[in-house]
């Protein structure tokens, strides 16, 4: 071991809990860290300690992370922890990981060298056609139940994966479908994202000497966002630990909300019972967020049942009270945080530092229309990733045909753009040839083009669409930068988006984007740069698709431009932000109802958690009387995590409303005296949105829109019994409640 001094060095800086996590000698060691806690500080920071205080060498270290932006930070801190570059450390994505060995064992792994990964949205076109050729009628099977079950069943580790509730002659169909899906697979060397760790998995399972060498190299193996694991992932780390090496899992069970995806938060708790020696240490010290947050966060995951336990706790002052705002619908509350987002922007908060949070994506219309109409700049997160933008995804499908000409995807996606005469017609004419003589498209291209198959016109486009592959491919000893440059040229992709763009503007950011994917390339560093060690032999231009494929399961790019960030709730995890708004808390939104009727109530509540920890000074939290659902309007109730908040964290924006702990919300109405009461004939000129008026013939409302002033005004009631109604203020006979 090194000496005490270089011991002291690299637990600098560290509180008591993770220096008992990163200096553990446990051979299992779960580390419980709570939302703030610093947990990617300890991974890193454990790992130097193996490889500085053991003498381990950086090639027998495993880090698992869910994302190769956390992958990336990891290597880095790593090198500015331990001051030099760290050369042969297996750090990444599961999937990034579980592809790498599979590169390197792909016979045993029975593969092509030349594999392709296809990523969700081409695994999705492929199911479609193969739906097609089944005669399946897309509304009794939808594409993306379909793509869940392939993927599902791979994802629990069962190749042949039958969804329950179906009658004889449906499993039958699915079936025909996986089997289809399987030989198209094996046929042109296409891997999905599930099948690259199912098929790392097997290559494990089934090759003992295989196994035992990787336990013997990986002597440490540390995992991050371990309650996110699935069945196959786990069922990979487990082979790859065997019995010997050193294991440390850091995660929280309280943040576990991926399980309708196949995360198992079951990993993370059985964990002592899988190893019962392991040692567990919790991270509760919050180094985010204000104590008064923290609060309101600790008081609703609290009423989960089934966790393992913890309270965060901060050094932070107190901080601002939560800011609670009862809208009376989605239209205000849309309009509330527009109103208090421009008050913060005056106050000098940067609009970035702002994030807008919500539990269905269809929440946002309204929000976005609120900002537009304040002049306020927003993004979208989880919007559009650069490779996966049409004109990338085209560009790239030209060099995977390159690389691979009997990749029917990308033949599918190019093979008439920019257009050359060979329509739809055409296609499937070729599909249809494909499928009888059992080969690829391009086989069945190259047959055509002896045969009377297709129209002479569409013949000699589909000739010179094969002889600009054939060139293309000459191009294969210049650089990546180069066989792109070259590829956007004599395809004319970059002609056919600057001819659109001197008619439509927009198609000017497509020329932008090729000519940044150009950068990309001259950018991009080879994979095998890290891999030193190991004998994995792959060209730049393969290196660089699975870059771009492995890339595109993750989410949206990180935006650094100042606007405000709308996002939904489960987008938000990992992020953090100095003011959040949480929008939309109301039952059967948050929590959604098909949660509650599906009993995972905790994961709903563990979302909230997850929302109220991204915020680390201001919070505000939103929900309406009424809200918009399916072109009407809907009476709705607060939701229950409202409370489960203690009241003396709570400050209320709207005077009528108040919060009794453990009684929820109740309206404070103020009796009207007969005798004092206005003149109904009058109320057209006090009329406000939240008011609660009685009609003479549908009875009690609630104003939730107005358009116009007094006489002429329009308003929009909705009426406990009899929905919502227009009405001319002037002939309403409207009467204050």
């Amino acid at each position: 071991m090194s000496s005490s001094a270089d011991s002291a060095a690299f637990l600098e800086g560290l509180n008591d809990a993770q220096c008992a996590a990163v200096s553990s000698t446990a051979q299992q060691l779960l580390v419980l860290a709570g939302a703030g806690s610093g947990k990617t500080r300890v991974l890193t920071h454990r790992v130097a300690w193996f490889t500085e205080q053991f003498h381990c060498a950086a090639t027998q270290v495993l880090a698992v992370t869910f994302t190769n932006k956390a992958a990336a930070e990891v290597r880095d801190r790593l090198a500015q922890l331990m001051r030099r570059p760290v050369k042969g450390l297996w750090v990444g994505t599961f999937h990034g990981l579980g592809h790498r060995m599979l590169r390197m064992h792909y016979q045993e792994a029975g593969l092509p060298q030349n594999f392709q990964i296809i990523d969700a949205d081409d695994q999705k076109r492929l199911i479609r056609r193969l739906a097609k050729d089944m005669l399946l009628n897309e509304e009794t099977w939808p594409l993306r139940q379909l793509q869940y079950w392939i993927n599902r069943g791979k994802e629990i580790g069962v190749r042949d994966y039958l969804p329950e509730h179906l009658s004889a002659s449906q499993l039958d169909i699915v079936q025909q479908l996986q089997a289809r899906y399987a030989q198209y697979c094996q046929r042109t060397g296409s891997v999905d994202f599930a099948e690259i760790l199912l098929r790392s998995v097997e290559v494990l399972q089934q090759n003992p000497m295989l196994r035992e060498h990787y336990q013997q190299r990986f002597r440490h193996v540390l995992v991050d966002e371990f309650q996110d694991t699935n069945e196959v992932q786990y069922a990979w780390l487990r082979l790859l630990t065997g019995s010997t090496a050193f294991f440390t899992v850091v995660g929280d069970d309280d943040q576990s909300i991926y399980g309708w995806r196949g995360a198992c938060v079951g990993h993370i708790k059985n964990f002592k019972q899988d190893y019962p020696a392991a040692q567990v240490i919790k991270l509760e010290q919050n180094y985010r967020s204000t104590a008064t947050i923290l609060a309101c966060a600790n008081a609703v995951i609290a009423c989960n049942t089934d966790r393992l336990g913890k309270n965060l706790w901060t050094e932070h002052p107190q901080g601002r009270a939560i800011q609670l705002y009862n809208a009376v619908n989605d239209l205000d509350e849309a309009r509330f945080v527009a109103q208090e987002v421009g008050r913060k922007r005056e106050q000098g908060t940067l609009l970035n530092e702002i994030a807008v949070l919500y539990r269905s994506n269809v929440q946002s219309r309204v929000i976005e229309e609120a900002l537009v109409a304040k002049g306020i700049p927003y993004r979208v997160y989880g919007g559009l990733r650069f490779f996966d933008r049409a004109e990338i995804k085209t560009a790239i499908a030209y060099l995977r045909l390159t690389a691979n000409g009997h990749d029917d995807s990308a033949f599918e996606r190019v093979v008439n753009f920019p257009a050359r005469s060979i329509g739809e017609k055409s296609v499937e004419m070729l599909r249809q040839q494909a499928r009888n003589l059992g080969v690829s498209l391009w086989s069945a291209a190259k047959s055509a083009l002896t045969s009377t198959l297709l129209p002479p016109r569409a013949t000699a486009s589909l000739a010179e669409f094969m002889e600009l592959i054939y060139r293309l491919r000459k191009n294969q000893s210049l650089s990546l930068y180069e066989q792109l440059d070259e590829l956007l040229k004599q395809t004319g992709l970059l002609a056919h988006y600057a001819q659109e763009a001197e008619k439509d503007s927009k198609a000017q950011n497509c020329v932008e984007n090729l000519q940044e994917l150009l950068n990309a390339s001259k950018e991009f560093d080879d994979f095998t740069s890290s891999w030193e060690d190991d004998a994995v032999s792959t060209d730049e231009v393969s290196a660089f698709l699975d870059h771009v494929s492995l890339g595109s399961s993750e989410e949206a790019e990180e935006n650094v431009e100042a606007v405000v960030q709308l996002m939904t709730l489960h987008a938000a995890k990992g992020l953090e932000f100095p003011v959040v708004f949480m929008t939309g808390m109301e039952e059967g939104l948050f929590p959604h109802s098909k949660a509650v009727e599906e009993n995972q109530l905790e994961e709903e509540r563990r979302l909230c958690y997850v929302g109220m920890t991204r915020a680390r000074n201001e919070l505000y939290l939103a929900y309406a009387d009424s809200r918009r659902l399916y072109g009407q309007d809907k009476p709705t109730r607060p939701s229950q995590f409202l409370r489960e908040i203690p009241a003396n964290v709570v400050q209320l924006l709207r005077g009528q409303m108040s919060l009794r702990q453990g009684a929820g919300f109740s309206a404070k109405t103020s009796a009207i005296n007969p005798a004092t009461a206005p003149d109904p004939g009058a109320l057209q000129n006090r009329l406000t949105l939240g008011m609660r008026v009685r009609h003479p013939r549908w009875g009690e409302g609630v104003v939730v829109d107005m358009e116009g002033q007094a006489a002429d005004a329009r308003i929009k009631i909705t009426f406990r019994s009899e929905g919502s109604k227009w009405l001319m203020a002037q002939y309403a006979r409207l009467e204050a409640v």
